[in-house]
């Protein structure tokens, strides 16, 4: 087990971190006050801040934003499945890849151990999910949010298993189109514009389709879905039938 004595303090890099959010904060309050002087428009609620009023579009949809903490639906839908559904006891520890900070905001105070990672090196750790170098059955809950489509995930699921605690849960999402069977993805394309033309992002290695959590489940999870459904979609500006996975370790 990695001691914590062992960790990198990283205070100064967080306090970065938190100066730049805070710069972005008040830059979308001020959008959020433009949006509130234009006609039209309807009101939602944000579950990650409370914030109630118009949400800001993107790419020429409507109401994906929310203004006052930079929300997007699938961080709204994980807000309504933690309020509802997380019960976690106050020894848990947490490992949270590619973290958001508001995420962090409401773990770090009611668990023992909260620790972000990735492959650069702007988090706690600095980590490849495809080979973490942590010990067995560190974690008690992993959290990665869009992360599986930039890489093999075939791999990186099952060091997520092995890293996690039996009785453990790994909470998931990706972009997952539901009208496909099948995930698509093709190593063939290579050329960035033509990734962003197949894969919605040139750093996407795949989209998933309704066999995504066949693939959790071949590392060894059972996996429950949260979906999001009305009247939640109205009232937070959520995806409809956008999921959130968790994968559960058995005990």
């Amino acid at each position: 087990m990695t001691d914590q004595a062992d960790l990198p303090d990283l205070a100064p890099q967080r306090s970065d971190h938190e100066r730049e959010r805070k710069l972005k904060l008040r830059a979308f309050r001020g959008l959020r006050c433009y949006i509130d002087m234009v006609d039209g428009g309807r009101g939602y609620h944000c579950p990650v801040c409370g914030y109630e009023g118009r949400f800001s579009p993107v790419r020429q949809k409507p109401d994906l934003w929310c203004p006052a903490c930079d929300s997007r639906p699938r961080h709204r839908l994980l807000k309504l499945w933690m309020n509802r559904e997380l019960q976690l006891p106050a020894s848990a520890r947490v490992l949270h890849f590619a973290a958001e900070p508001w995420i962090g905001d409401w773990f770090a105070p009611r668990v023992a151990e909260y620790v972000t990672a990735d492959i650069n090196d702007k988090f706690d750790l600095q980590l490849d999910m495809t080979a973490i170098d942590l010990p067995d059955a560190r974690y008690d809950v992993i959290i990665a949010n869009h992360v599986l489509e930039h890489l093999d995930d075939r791999k990186a699921l099952a060091e997520l298993y092995r890293v996690l605690a039996p009785g453990g849960m790994v909470i998931l999402s990706v972009p997952l189109v539901d009208g496909w069977d099948e995930t698509y993805e093709d190593p063939s394309i290579t050329d960035p514009e033509d990734r962003l033309i197949h894969f919605t992002d040139r750093t996407h290695l795949r989209l998933y389709g309704r066999d995504f959590p066949d693939r959790v489940a071949a590392a060894g999870f059972t996996v429950r879905a949260f979906t999001a459904h009305e009247p939640d979609v109205s009232r937070h500006a959520l995806q409809r039938g956008e999921k959130i996975f968790v994968g559960r370790k058995p005990a």
